[in-house]
C-alpha cells in the first residue's frame, strides 16, 4: 500500500525540483524527505528516482507514479469535501490568504457576514502576496487564496488548483494633483514609484510604460498601495494603482483611468470547491465583490 503522505512529497519534488526545496516547504530536514521517498520506493517495489549530481531525476516509474499521485490527491480532496457536506452546515477551520487592498476593502465584510451566517466556521486571514498563494494552497497552509493578474499579463493558478473569477478593476495613473493633467506618455520624463523588481506589479508597470514608448525612471520602490499613494501625494512621483487600492485616495492625488484591468480570482485546491466551508467563503467573497 502506498502512503499518501509520501505521495504528496513525491508530488512536491516534481513541482519544486529538489529535495532541499521540498524540505523547506514542508519544514522537514532534507534527510527526512530522502528517507520518506526511499520508503515510498520500497512500497512501490521499483526505483522512482535517480541521482544526477546534486539533483534527482524521475525514473520512468517515478513519472508514472507522480501523475497518479496528482489524481489521488485530488480524489482525497474531493472525498474530504463530500464527507464535510454531510454535516448540517459549514464548520471548522478555514485559512484565507489575501493581498493588502483586498484585506482592507473586502475581507472585513466577508468575516462579519460569515461570522453571522456560519458561526461554526473558524476563520483565519493572512496577508500574503498573490504570487505566494499557489504554493501555500498546495502546501495546505491556506484553504482559500486570492490571486490576481492583469489583462496585459495573464497568469494561471497552476497545477492541482482551481479558481473562480471574483472581480475586475480599472487601473489608474496616480499623479500629484498639482501637476498638469496628461496622457501616460507624458510621464516619460517624471520619476516613478514602482513595486519591488520581480513582482507582478513591477512587471505590469514596465509593460504599460514600454507600450507607451518609454521605460519608467524609478525613484522609489514600494509594494503597499497606501504607501504608493502617500508618496504620490507628497509629489515624489507617479504610479499605477488599481481601483480597489484607490477607494479613498489622498486629496493631493489625481487618478486617471487607463484601459488596463486587474483581475482577481478565488483559488483553492482542486476537488475542494464543494467543501461547505470553502463554498461558503467563496460565496461571501462574491457577495462582497458584487456590492463594490
Amino acid at each position: 500500500m502506498l502512503d499518501v503522505r509520501r505521495l504528496r512529497l513525491l508530488s512536491d519534488l516534481h513541482r519544486l525540483g529538489t529535495i532541499a526545496a521540498v524540505a523547506e516547504a514542508r519544514a522537514y530536514t532534507p534527510s527526512a524527505v530522502s528517507q520518506q521517498l526511499a520508503a515510498l520506493e520500497r512500497e512501490a517495489g521499483v526505483p522512482l528516482l535517480e541521482r544526477t549530481g546534486r539533483r534527482v531525476a524521475f525514473t520512468a516509474a517515478g513519472q508514472v507514479l507522480v501523475r497518479h499521485a496528482e489524481t489521488i490527491l485530488v480524489a482525497l480532496e474531493e472525498a474530504g469535501a463530500a464527507i464535510a457536506a454531510v454535516r448540517t452546515g459549514p464548520a471548522g477551520p478555514v485559512r484565507i490568504g489575501a493581498f493588502p487592498s483586498a484585506m482592507r476593502t473586502l475581507l472585513p465584510h466577508v468575516l462579519v457576514d460569515l461570522g453571522r451566517e456560519h458561526p461554526a466556521l473558524e476563520l483565519t486571514v493572512t496577508e500574503i502576496d498573490p504570487v505566494a498563494v499557489p504554493a501555500a494552497l498546495r502546501e495546505r497552509t491556506l484553504d482559500v487564496g486570492l490571486l490576481n493578474d492583469y489583462d496585459i499579463a495573464p497568469a494561471a493558478a497552476g497545477p492541482a488548483l482551481d479558481s473562480v473569477p471574483l472581480l475586475e478593476e480599472t487601473v489608474h495613473l496616480a499623479e500629484p494633483a498639482g501637476t498638469a493633467a496628461g496622457a501616460l506618455a507624458g510621464t516619460a520624463d517624471v520619476p516613478w514609484i514602482l513595486a519591488t523588481p520581480g513582482t507582478l506589479c513591477h512587471e505590469v508597470t514596465l509593460r504599460v510604460c514600454r507600450a507607451a514608448g518609454f521605460t519608467p525612471r524609478a525613484r522609489h520602490h514600494a509594494d503597499d498601495f497606501a504607501t504608493v499613494l502617500a508618496l504620490v501625494a507628497a509629489g515624489q512621483g507617479v504610479s499605477l494603482v488599481p481601483e480597489l487600492a484607490a477607494v479613498t485616495p489622498p486629496e493631493d492625488v489625481r487618478l486617471t483611468a487607463l484601459a488596463i484591468r486587474r483581475r482577481t480570482r478565488v483559488a483553492f485546491r482542486r476537488g475542494a470547491a464543494t467543501h461547505p466551508a470553502v463554498a461558503a467563503v467563496i460565496a461571501a467573497l462574491e457577495a462582497a465583490a458584487g456590492e463594490r
